[in-house]
């Protein structure tokens, strides 16, 4: 009876490691600013970032686990869409067409805090996709 007290493991919680050393290798191949990965990650303090920077692992709220699984299929859906690595990583980046967009780079959208906005891009990148 007593089992069922106890609280639940979280799995979740063991894709601390994983999930920041795949946002750190995005990190880099998209050259960001630090203040923009950290924006990206839902701003957690400073010195947290720095330790998770430094450790590549951590616990992880659900928040930025879930940003960084939106950023991980951002960066796959682009993978796909341009076979050169060097056009899919500098996508963020260039000005873009789409209304989505108005004209600015998707990094621009994607660094507004919201988390919806990492969603409507990997949603706009998996249409792409077909």
């Amino acid at each position: 009876m007593a089992a069922h007290l106890q609280p639940e493991s979280h799995p979740a919680t063991d894709l601390g490691g994983p999930a920041l050393r795949a946002f750190f290798n995005i990190a880099e191949r998209w050259h960001l600013r630090i203040a923009d990965q950290r924006r990206l990650l839902g701003d957690p303090p400073e010195s947290t970032f720095y330790k998770w920077k430094r450790l590549q692992s951590g616990t992880l709220g659900r928040d930025t686990l879930e940003r960084i699984s939106y950023l991980l299929g951002i960066f796959k859906d682009l993978q796909i869409l341009f076979p050169d690595p060097d056009q899919a990583d500098g996508w963020v980046h260039r000005a873009n067409k789409a209304t989505l967009f108005g004209g600015r780079p998707a990094l621009d959208r994607m660094l507004s805090g919201n988390v919806a906005d990492l969603y409507v891009v990997r949603q706009y990148l998996d249409a792409q996709r077909g």
